[in-house]
């Protein structure tokens, strides 16, 4: 029990050290200045693609106040009033107006998917009409499926099976938590398809859990703030509506994001975790499966690499890929398949050492075994190397400061 908790802390604390890395926060705030300037584009967009269908008429205004007020905190009923306003007056735009509209949506949602690729170190991003058609299927499609979802809803929820004094004993609890169960469905569908990657399809199903979940509890505490310290009502006056939206997008950004982490990072094998492998004999084992299979006439993929042991995760194996690419060693082949592009012959160990991002491993850092050829070779070469510093390097600060150090003598 206790070794299972202490792997639980342990994975928090690296997603948490990931997190970070990835600028989580920076990223953040830049996601919640695009959504200031894109809110209501995307709220014109979604009214005009429902307005669009007759049988969506209105829809577009139910699910705005369902939105805000199962998923906003309190203090957004004000700032609803506004974008209302907002958006009427923009259905009023003629067709340049609404282009600007729509080029700032996608502006948005370029935004997005930027910031999950840099998450998922996705080295290759969607180009040309594949961007053009997944953004504009979220634009047009997306607010169809909502209303059609909307009204399905509503359908059931009026059924006196489900409402009214026959209901069915549970009914109307399993009601309340109808807004949790859109957000897990929404998280997980962004989760799943704005990376240019592979996403486990229940990695995604538990990072919406945890982002809808988190962001309920979110909205709780915001909400408790907002009415126990209005001291912000003293500074703002009457503007003190729009900083605490900002800062609840903020918050809502900075608890998606960490779920993005969460999803990416549940396929990391707990046991390389704990190895806590030096980048730089990664480097070494994943360059001898490339090696070995050229002589066989096979190409290298991320699962090839795991079969030989090397159990890394994607974000791992992009950057060492990415380093081997700058230097000219492996060449795409299409999709995620790789090949040497340079006879290793001609390449020696100097070279690759002197041109990685990622040093020499310490003595007190290499594993007691490893099951790779050129391992021990390695090992012995590296005991030699410190025992040449340790009788180059070894004489104390003060004779080198007074020119007795060990070339001195």
């Amino acid at each position: 029990m206790q070794q299972r908790l202490h792997d639980w802390l342990e994975f928090w604390r690296f997603l948490w050290q990931r997190f970070f890395d990835n600028r989580g926060a920076d990223n953040a705030a830049a996601l919640t200045y695009t959504t200031l300037f894109a809110v209501v584009p995307m709220m014109t967009v979604t009214f005009a693609m429902l307005s669009a269908v007759p049988a969506f008429q209105g829809t577009g205004e139910q699910i705005q106040a369902f939105i805000f007020h199962n998923f906003v905190p309190s203090a957004g009923e004000a700032l609803q009033e506004y974008l209302r306003d907002f958006t009427t007056q923009a259905r009023q735009l003629t067709w340049i107006g609404v282009g600007v509209l729509a080029v700032t949506a996608f502006w948005m949602l370029v935004t997005v998917e930027r910031t999950f690729n840099t998450i998922w170190r996705v080295r290759q991003p969607r180009r040309g009409i594949a961007t053009f058609l997944l953004y504009w299927a979220i634009l047009s499609l997306g607010p169809m499926l909502l209303g059609a979802g909307f009204a399905i809803s509503t359908y059931v929820a009026s059924l006196s099976l489900l409402s009214g004094p026959d209901a069915v004993v549970g009914a109307k609890t399993l009601l309340r938590f109808t807004p949790l169960l859109f957000s897990v469905a929404a998280f997980t569908l962004l989760y799943a398809a704005v990376p240019n990657a592979r996403v486990p399809f229940r990695h995604a199903f538990w990072g919406g859990v945890f982002t809808a979940v988190l962001l309920e509890l979110a909205k709780a505490i915001f909400g408790l703030y907002v009415r126990f310290f209005p001291g912000y009502q003293l500074i703002y006056g009457a503007f003190a509506t729009v900083p605490l939206f900002l800062l609840w997008v903020f918050l809502s950004w900075l608890i998606v994001l960490l779920g993005a982490e969460l999803v990416c990072n549940l396929g990391v094998s707990l046991q390389w975790r704990k190895r806590g492998m030096p980048r730089a004999l990664v480097l070494l084992g994943i360059l001898r499966v490339f090696h070995a299979r050229q002589r066989s006439g096979l190409m290298v993929r991320h699962r090839d690499v795991q079969r030989q042991g090397w159990l890394l995760p994607e974000h791992e194996w992009e950057e060492v890929l990415s380093f081997l690419e700058d230097q000219r060693l492996v060449a795409c082949t299409g999709g995620d398949s790789w090949m040497l592009s340079r006879d290793l012959s001609h390449y020696s160990l100097q070279q690759l050492i002197e041109r990685s991002p990622w040093p020499l491993p310490h003595l007190s850092q290499l594993p007691d075994e490893l099951d790779e050829p050129w391992y021990p070779a390695l090992r012995v070469a590296l005991q030699r190397l410190h025992d040449e510093q340790t009788l180059l390097f070894g004489d104390s600060l003060a004779n080198w400061f007074e020119g007795q150090g060990t070339d001195k003598k």
